[in-house]
């Protein structure tokens, strides 16, 4: 979710709730990357106002998906498997939902595929082309560059 200035949330792209707040967890996962720090789940949920058990859940998806890393004990925690370049939004959003679904008819199932296309067809089918093609190609590293405190920001300079 992204807010506007009246403050009321807006609605970022067709995909689930879950597959946002996993997007959510693994921006804060970027933003800290290369500082060679762990974060443990509370430390996310509280970053990202998630709750613990839905941050806990999801790491543990994002991990068997190969995109975090965990680690037990007092200096445990959780990283990113690999550099924040590495990793697309469409490989986390995948982990979550079915990203090679089409957007449904709006007049159902019947009219498009079965006649003429409906009056949307062509527009919503260009959205959902423009969405896969924007998580295909929006890496991780963008949340990189949203640190204000230059934590795991290696272009930030140090006094």
């Amino acid at each position: 979710m992204c807010s506007v200035n009246d403050h009321s949330p807006q609605l970022m792209f067709k995909y689930g709730k879950t597959a946002q707040n996993a997007i959510s967890a693994m921006s804060y996962l970027a933003e800290v990357y290369g500082a060679g720090i762990r974060l443990s789940s509370l430390d996310i949920a509280e970053k990202r106002e998630l709750t613990k058990p839905l941050v806990a859940k999801l790491l543990v998806i994002l991990s068997q998906g190969g995109l975090v890393g965990g680690a037990p004990g007092p200096r445990g925690g959780y990283s990113l498997a690999k550099h924040p370049s590495k990793i697309r939004l469409l490989e986390i959003v995948s982990l979550f939902e079915k990203v090679e679904d089409r957007i449904m008819c709006p007049f159902g199932p019947n009219w498009c595929g079965k006649q003429d296309p409906c009056p949307l067809h062509d527009q919503l089918m260009s959205l959902n082309d423009q969405m896969h093609q924007y998580l295909e190609q929006t890496k991780l590293d963008v949340f990189m560059k949203q640190n204000p405190t230059g934590i795991g920001n290696s272009s930030a300079k140090s006094s």
